[in-house]
């Protein structure tokens, strides 16, 4: 079976603080763990659950690091614009700087596919590291 590489993607893209993403080594399908409405040893139960019935753990947060892809953009970039937004970036609040420089200098489109062909690229190392067949 091969596995979607949108479904890793979209975890990618979704996961957060409070939610974690299984993938069913035989279906296929994704599973979404929440643990808005329990504790954490609870969300820690479930999941080590799947872990023992044939689910992978997709990557999350901690997996992608976002700040490096920022980096990396900003090494794309030449002048004034890469100057302004490593400035962005340093300290506290540097995603919402960085959100907010790049939408002032008119590249929000060049970040968000520049992100999005970063998450594919960890979906496919993903999906490799677990010897798993993907598809667009």
């Amino acid at each position: 079976m091969k596995i979607k590489l949108s479904y890793i993607i979209n975890a990618i893209d979704f996961t957060d603080q409070y939610s974690e993403y299984f993938l069913d080594r035989v279906t296929g399908e994704v599973v979404l763990v929440n643990d808005m409405m329990m504790t954490s040893e609870e969300k820690e139960e479930i999941c080590d659950r799947l872990d023992e019935h044939g689910f992978y753990r997709l990557p999350d947060s901690s997996d992608i690091d976002d700040y490096s892809t920022m980096e990396s953009f900003i090494s794309t970039l030449a002048g004034p614009a890469a100057d302004r937004l490593s400035n962005a970036i340093s300290g506290r609040g540097a995603f919402r700087r960085f959100k907010d420089t790049i939408r002032s200098m008119g590249l929000e489109n060049s970040w968000y596919e520049y992100q999005e062909s970063a998450h594919k690229n960890a979906a496919i190392r993903w999906c490799e590291e677990n010897d798993l067949e993907w598809e667009e």
